[in-house]
């Protein structure tokens, strides 16, 4: 086995270890440890985060041809993104009865978005809501809004996934790309910090960190009304 088949499945191995993060995520909720939750789902963000530029740097389909990197990717995704946050709802009294069925809902909508062909653009955005549960149920746990306004927010992002807004992929998206990676990997850190402080976050620090998404969510709003993609004159 050469060097370059070996370097291919040590990139899938590494994007595996996402399901690790899924186990020990999974166990948290389960135990009703938040912390242990949210914190092995962002050990998971940042491997999703950096398996892919490692997967194009070296080429992993032409070494390892008959092995779907991406579908390992969408069932790890799937797992990480939608079904652990999505029960971590229901777990930490997020979503309760009953309103708990429409906790399914979103769960279809997440499937669907993954399993869209089109839901990574070849211009280098995501097509609908790109599924970050993950994100959206943690702040959902650091504000603690009412149950039934938490089902309002859920519902509304799980319709978002059939809309055909396009989204930021800040690995790939050609526009202000330096920038929209060191939004999101200062908003990881963000993240990791309160997630080590969840018992004692500050307000402060959880409305700055608000920041990220704003900027992501705004700017894809924005790329999308003026029709930006790839291949046009538009410039920002």
């Amino acid at each position: 086995m050469n060097r370059l088949i070996v370097r291919s499945w040590m990139v899938h191995l590494y994007t595996a270890l996402g399901l690790f993060c899924a186990l020990y995520a999974m166990i948290g909720v389960l135990d009703g440890n938040a912390q242990m939750t949210f914190g092995w789902l962002g050990v998971a963000l940042i491997i999703d985060s950096t398996d892919g530029m490692l997967a194009r740097k070296f080429k992993v389909w032409e070494a390892v041809p008959r092995f779907d990197g991406r579908k390992l990717d969408d069932i790890t995704d799937y797992i990480n993104y939608a079904l652990i946050p999505i029960f971590a709802c229901y777990r930490f009294g997020l979503v309760g009865w009953p309103y708990v069925p429409l906790l399914g809902f979103v769960l279809l909508a997440a499937a669907y978005g993954f399993c869209m062909d089109h839901a990574k653009t070849d211009d280098g955005f995501f097509t609908g809501f790109p599924n970050y549960w993950n994100v959206l149920v943690l702040y959902l746990f650091f504000f603690q809004a009412p149950q039934w306004l938490n089902v309002l927010i859920l519902l509304f992002f799980a319709i978002t996934v059939f809309v055909p807004v396009k989204y930021l992929y800040p690995s790939k998206t050609p526009v202000l790309k330096p920038l929209n990676i060191a939004i999101s990997s200062l908003w990881i850190l963000a993240a990791l910090y309160m997630v080590v402080n969840i018992s004692k976050i500050s307000p402060i620090i959880l409305w700055v960190s608000l920041i990220g998404p704003v900027y992501y969510v705004g700017l894809s709003l924005v790329l999308h009304a003026i029709g930006y993609h790839r291949d046009n004159s538009v410039t920002i």
